[in-house]
């Protein structure tokens, strides 16, 4: 079988050493149009779980990977001066330029050599493959030239974030909300090795109006981030790589495949930074893309039961990320709670953690706020 996949994403990279590895024989020709050495962003995050989803078919891989991961236990969350951490809800994060570099030797070490720095303008230049794997993330060339037989969905969330690093350390993955005269922002931080750490600013519309974003070059916008958060970064600078601000975009298409083209990760959905979960997405869908090729002998069969047998599980994660997300286009509002009652708000904002649950998960947080509460459940008050 001869199979082109377009993108050296994570995803790319991790389908194609995946099916090369299982499939020495086959032909794999992987397109991409940036550098082998350039990415954008800093850090990518995984659930406390992180790659444990690939132990079971891939342990080689995780071996590479996990001892090259920062980890933690706790998320960190700072309101008006004030911290409260919330226990048992782990994370582990690797940079992304590292991460690639990984997969890169892996893909070469089984026979699979990419084609850096080569654009592709049509896919008249893809005649002649058996498969077509769109691994081109948001910008995909398959899919916005098929947009209507892919049955493709695009918006944006309203609010605005730049994707920023730090040299300055965090110990957990935090949050840290300010308000200031012009509005309110928030940062996502989390180190992604032991000297550097992920910086994402977030914003509403009516903040970024009110600064004027808009008319503010790439350094201008971060000298202003850097005078909001002076107090988180300590006196370290934040370190830009494209740092423009953005809206989140929502992908989705109701087909995944056409022909004998298939989408894969950013191409086919997307799911909100503040799930951490569009990386481990993407390889997902490599392994059920090549779980479901091996499992047919027809390409058209097994497109249509890569589709049956993963859209139900990406749909469930996409609609707690738009959840979750919902909430940060509040969260000027969820900023007025008490420090307790917002990071209950925030810890259950996706739907996916009620209060027994919360307790087994996170029992010093649920302690801390349950305790918080008692005052008005006796008939007393807080002032």
């Amino acid at each position: 079988m001869r199979i082109a996949v377009i993108g050296g994403g994570p995803g790319g990279l991790y389908f194609s050493y995946l099916w090369k590895k299982r499939h020495p024989d086959a032909q794999i020709d992987l397109f991409e149009q940036n550098p082998a050495g350039a990415t954008w962003g800093f850090g990518v995050v995984f659930s406390e779980q992180a790659l444990e989803f690939l132990r079971a078919d891939d342990p080689d891989t995780v071996d590479a990977i996990a001892p090259r991961m920062e980890s933690w236990k706790n998320i960190t969350l700072n309101l008006r001066g004030e911290s409260v951490e919330i226990d048992g809800v782990g994370f582990s994060s690797i940079g992304r330029l590292e991460l690639l570099t990984i997969l890169q030797q892996r893909a070469h070490a089984v026979g699979v050599t990419p084609q850096y720095e080569t654009l592709l303008q049509s896919l008249d230049q893809l005649t002649g493959y058996d498969l077509i794997v769109a691994a081109d993330g948001l910008n995909s060339l398959v899919r916005r030239g098929f947009e209507g037989d892919f049955g493709t969905s695009l918006s944006y969330s309203t609010n605005k974030f730049a994707w920023y690093g730090t040299t300055k350390r965090f110990e957990t993955l935090s949050q840290t909300f300010v308000k200031t005269d012009l509005g309110t922002f928030n940062a996502h931080h989390y180190r992604y090795s032991p000297d550097m750490s992920t910086f994402l600013v977030e914003c509403d519309a009516a903040t970024w109006q009110r600064y004027g974003f808009a008319d503010k070059s790439i350094e201008q916008s971060q000298a202003i981030c850097e005078q909001v958060f002076a107090a988180t970064l300590g006196g370290h600078r934040l370190v830009s790589n494209k740092s423009v601000w953005r809206n989140f975009p929502w992908i989705w298409n109701e087909r995944w495949s056409f022909r004998n083209m298939v989408l894969i990760g950013d191409a086919l959905h997307t799911a909100h930074f503040s799930i951490g979960s569009g990386t481990r997405l993407a390889i997902e869908d490599a392994i059920a893309l090549v779980k479901a090729l091996e499992a047919e002998r027809d390409v058209s069969a097994a497109l249509n039961r890569y589709q049956a047998d993963r859209k139900p599980i990406v749909h469930k994660l996409v609609k707690a990320a738009r959840t979750s997300a919902d909430w940060y286009e509040k969260f000027p509002e969820h900023m007025k709670l008490d420090l307790m009652d917002f990071g209950y708000s925030y810890i259950t904002r996706s739907g996916r953690i009620d209060d027994i649950r919360l307790r087994a998960m996170s029992p010093a947080f649920m302690a801390r706020y349950e305790a918080s509460k008692r005052p008005l459940q006796q008939g007393g008050s807080r002032t």
